[in-house]
């Protein structure tokens, strides 16, 4: 408690020594309440309970029916049109490891994000990351492939972190070292998502510039409509992409249960 005050009135000094007085850079009251990142958590956390409950494992929980219509896989999001999938697929994670370090991740960067950003453009930060993750995936990998975890939107908190540390001219040392780390486990060990990771920081990092660099007169407004114009380009981008796959042959195959397009 002790420790978290401290860092939260250094925070409030780095703010007001930039101009912005008593409200942060994306214009939001300062706060100690991380009500959001603690509920995303637990819903995390809740999710793969049920789906290892409903599996009777916890290392092979993906065999859950719960998890596999949940999952994101590119031919029945595309072809099936089961556009739920990029989202579900982000409260997703293949056993207890995968969904302990995101779930750790997202404790350590959530909890000063949502305090700088404020409740509803952290929900939106999160949340459009996670749709920049997810369209990613089904623009440039294999539609054949299975993907699910936080680590997309995870990746848009660190995009979004750069970004204030640029604007506000922070020292960039714990930055880069995380970046460092995250570049590491990306692309030095087999199975991660490239396509969710880099989706997911490119995404947040455009959100970012569009929340901090409003302009001042109807900051808000600004926001919103940075924002907006977000989502409608990758909406945009994922129904063209829908129509491309349309036009392939497909038909459906059996997958672990369930009866998915197969398109070539």
């Amino acid at each position: 408690m002790h420790a978290g005050s401290q860092q939260q009135r250094r925070q409030q000094r780095s703010y007001q020594e930039a101009g912005f007085g008593q409200r942060t850079v994306f214009g939001a009251r300062l706060s100690q309440s991380v009500l959001v990142t603690q509920v995303i958590l637990a819903v995390n956390v809740l999710v793969f309970l049920f789906t290892a409950f409903q599996a009777k494992s916890l290392t092979n929980n993906d065999y859950s029916s719960f998890f596999q219509y949940g999952e994101l896989y590119g031919s029945a999001t595309l072809g099936g049109g089961e556009w739920w999938r990029v989202l579900t697929s982000g409260f997703l994670h293949f056993g207890p490891i995968h969904v302990a370090v995101n779930m750790f991740s997202l404790w350590m960067m959530g909890r000063s994000l949502e305090q700088v950003c404020g409740r509803g453009r952290y929900l939106a930060l999160y949340f459009i990351s996670m749709l920049g993750a997810s369209a990613a995936v089904l623009l440039f990998d294999d539609p054949q492939k299975s993907t699910a975890g936080a680590s997309g939107a995870l990746f848009g908190l660190m995009g979004a972190y750069a970004v204030i540390v640029l604007k506000l001219r922070l020292n960039p040392t714990g930055l880069i070292i995380t970046l460092a780390l995250n570049a590491f486990i990306t692309f030095g060990i087999p199975g991660i998502s490239i396509y969710a990771h880099v989706g997911g920081l490119v995404t947040g990092a455009l959100v970012a510039v569009a929340l901090l660099y409003a302009p001042e007169a109807d900051q808000r407004r600004w926001q919103i409509t940075g924002l907006a114009i977000i989502v409608v380009a990758i909406v945009g981008l994922l129904v063209y992409k829908d129509s491309q796959f349309a036009a392939q042959t497909c038909g459906l195959v059996p997958y672990r249960g369930l009866q998915l397009y197969n398109c070539v």
